[in-house]
């Protein structure tokens, strides 16, 4: 089976981190947002993906080669000049995907769950119809478009933007598969799949829905980032509790990297993530924040809600909350107080920042 990956945004929404990484190689619970990907692609069959890649695919390709060899599979890069949208892509990418007559996945970059790939390619071969999508439960339905289905069959009647009565409280997942037949549907131009193509499919009776048991999370955004690992954490909690990080000052879902090292009276947790190579010295509070790799965090500091990014220095008795993130290569100076501030990369902060800004 095949697979096409959406990565070509500019991954604007989890700035300033993605100034120097490609969103998708951000390390989401210490390991890169597509790794979680395409690891959960390749145990449903999976062995051809192709990354529909624009911004920084220099970068991206560097890595997949290295990843192309330890998962076992073949990855490919189908190149934008400009921007397709969400359905252009799979038009630029028809000869590999439309290349064994099978079924394929597709999928956005940005989301984090339990992924359902063989549960999905079960359901969508029983069906019959050409195309299979995956839903979601929310509580507030009336902030996003909704999926109206079948109860019975899953066959998708319609969709609603922003409903102001309750017509479904599902929506889109961001995760699809498709039968060879859609990719007639498609011009190589920049197209919506969710406007353009799938009210049409819906309107003939060849689109169909499959909702997800467990968690799900769009983590493109710091927020949001940080409500999903604290989702994972707890998934990890409950199938792989081995994997989490346990001992003295450690209260919570907490997940550390082996080469961290971690100082005395420290109290670490709940949901936090602390990457390869990172110091936290004595004395230290995190709790609801990820660290990554190579940052060091000094003595006395306090730090929730943050993302602390690569290489980072984080001075002692700094206070640092409400989402704030800092790029990579950032210096905070000793004692000061971070409130909702998002730092570019190779910044120096010598003030506080009480007030929730960006420091260019």
């Amino acid at each position: 089976m095949r697979a096409l990956i959406l990565v070509g945004g500019y991954g604007t929404r989890l700035r300033p981190l993605t100034l120097s990484t490609p969103k998708p190689l951000v390390e989401f619970c210490n390991k890169a947002l597509l790794l979680h990907q395409l690891e959960a692609l390749r145990q449903a069959g999976v062995s051809h993906v192709v990354l529909a890649v624009s911004y920084m695919s220099e970068v991206l390709e560097a890595a997949m080669r290295e990843q192309e060899q330890r998962l076992g599979i073949r990855i490919s890069l189908s190149h934008e000049k400009e921007p397709l949208g969400t359905a252009g892509p799979l038009a630029l990418a028809r000869d590999l995907l439309a290349e064994d007559g099978e079924p394929f996945f597709v999928l956005n970059s940005d989301v984090i769950c339990e992924f359902p790939f063989t549960a999905l390619a079960c359901f969508h071969r029983h069906h019959g119809g050409e195309g299979s999508l995956v839903v979601t439960r929310v509580e507030e339905p009336a902030k996003y478009g909704v999926v109206v289905s079948e109860p019975e069959t899953g066959r998708i009647c319609r969709f609603v933007e922003k409903p102001r009565v309750f017509v479904s409280n599902k929506i889109n997942a961001g995760l699809y598969i498709f039968s060879p037949g859609i990719l007639r549907r498609i011009q190589l131009r920049p197209t919506s799949i969710e406007k353009e193509i799938f009210p049409a499919m819906a309107q003939e009776g060849q689109l169909y829905a499959m909702e997800l048991q467990g968690f799900w999370m769009d983590i493109g955004q710091p927020k949001d980032f940080l409500t999903g690992m604290c989702m994972y954490l707890q998934a990890l909690r409950a199938q792989h509790p081995e994997r989490l990080h346990s001992g003295p000052g450690i209260v919570g879902n907490v997940l550390v990297d082996p080469s961290a090292k971690i100082g005395a009276n420290c109290i670490i947790g709940p949901n936090v993530t602390i990457g390869a190579g990172v110091v936290v010295e004595d004395g230290v509070r995190i709790k609801r924040c990820t660290v990554l790799k190579g940052a060091r965090i000094r003595s006395h500091s306090w730090l929730e809600s943050c993302i602390v990014g690569w290489s980072c220095s984080v001075g002692q008795w700094v206070r640092m909350e409400n989402v704030t993130v800092l790029g990579e290569d950032v210096i905070v100076n000793d004692e000061l107080y971070l409130n909702g501030a998002n730092v570019l990369p190779h910044k120096s902060i010598a003030e506080s920042v009480p007030e929730p800004r960006i420091i260019m």
